[in-house]
């Protein structure tokens, strides 16, 4: 969008004063900016030369989880290239809003990322336990690392937040005019699949609520491992542990933290009632320290690290040694 501005100064200077009216009308509003060139002055106010906008928006991620999802088998994905996607420039990361899809990426011939994860299948296919399993886990760490590894603002889409696996297609002389497929199917709720994905969707949400999370400063990304799929980052008072191997699971892989004590999981993406297995037993849960250097940080947490599972723990006890 900015690209067009610049070409026509008259354009750019009407959108500066768009910009400061609409911020003297509607004190709370705030503005997004699909604009990835870190145009300077973005982001500042109005009142000292800026264009106003409180957030550009990282169109990098989505770019690379589709990429990574039509293009790339699962067991050669980039854990460096996810973590450099998804924070984007540093220097800006206070300004930048992501997300994980929109309904741009399935309007008129594109597909969701339910649409490409599941395809036709459903729980009622035979044999489609597998690919079930598989679709339900990655749209929950995607969502997961995307919301939680960078910027101060996230944005979720009416519909993709619990796979809506249809695309999105508006009236337009091509298809006759037609509403057929204008809209979100909400019945899909009903369905176990779309049931699970938005439940989990709505504790990760939470998760923001109940621990501030993007308002805290930037993640420390202290573990990002290409071979064996794995990444870990502190932020706030939270351990995040991704473990993207398809097949590979590692009953107890150290990530280094720097406090010792005692952490508790309190969010973990293969739970039954998000549609995961299950594989991290209820003893499991509770995890404490070792007196080991990891990671560049003073301590170590070994963790049960089911294939393709993702896990949040919080600090519930400090250890004085």
């Amino acid at each position: 969008m900015i690209k067009s501005f610049l070409a026509n100064p008259k354009a750019l200077c009407s959108l500066h004063h768009f910009c400061s009216s609409i911020t003297a009308i509607c004190i709370s509003k705030k503005f997004g900016c699909n604009e990835a060139t870190f145009y300077p002055g973005l982001c500042e106010p109005t009142s000292q030369g800026g264009l106003g906008f409180d957030y550009y928006v990282n169109l990098s991620a989505p770019e690379m989880w589709t990429s990574f999802l039509k293009n790339i088998p699962d067991h050669e994905w980039s854990m460096s290239k996810i973590v450099s996607a998804l924070m984007g420039n540093r220097q800006y990361a206070d300004k930048m809003l992501i997300y994980a899809e929109n309904h741009n990426q399935c309007i008129s011939g594109g597909q969701s990322f339910a649409e490409i994860l599941f395809g036709e299948i459903n729980e009622h296919t035979p044999g489609s336990t597998e690919s079930l399993l598989r679709g339900c886990s990655l749209h929950k760490m995607i969502r997961m690392i995307t919301f939680t590894i960078g910027g101060r603002a996230y944005l979720n889409f009416m519909g993709n937040e619990f796979g809506h696996p249809k695309r999105v297609e508006f009236p337009m002389p091509s298809n006759n005019f037609s509403y057929s497929l204008a809209h979100r199917s909400w019945y899909l709720l009903s369905n176990e699949v779309h049931h699970n994905l938005f439940s989990f969707d709505k504790d990760l949400m939470n998760l923001d609520e109940n621990n501030r999370l993007l308002s805290r400063g930037l993640p420390h990304i202290h573990h990002v491992n290409d071979t064996t799929m794995v990444i870990s980052y502190i932020r706030g008072p939270l351990l995040f542990v991704f473990n993207f191997h398809p097949t590979e699971a590692y009953e107890r892989y150290s990530v280094g933290v720097e406090e010792a004590g005692e952490y508790q999981i309190i969010l973990n993406t293969d739970e039954k009632k998000y549609g995961g297995q299950g594989l991290v037993d209820a003893q499991q849960h509770l995890q404490r320290t070792i007196s080991r250097k990891a990671d560049g940080l003073q301590n170590c947490l070994e963790l049960p690290l089911p294939s393709r599972t993702a896990q949040v723990y919080k600090l519930t006890r400090i250890l004085r040694i």
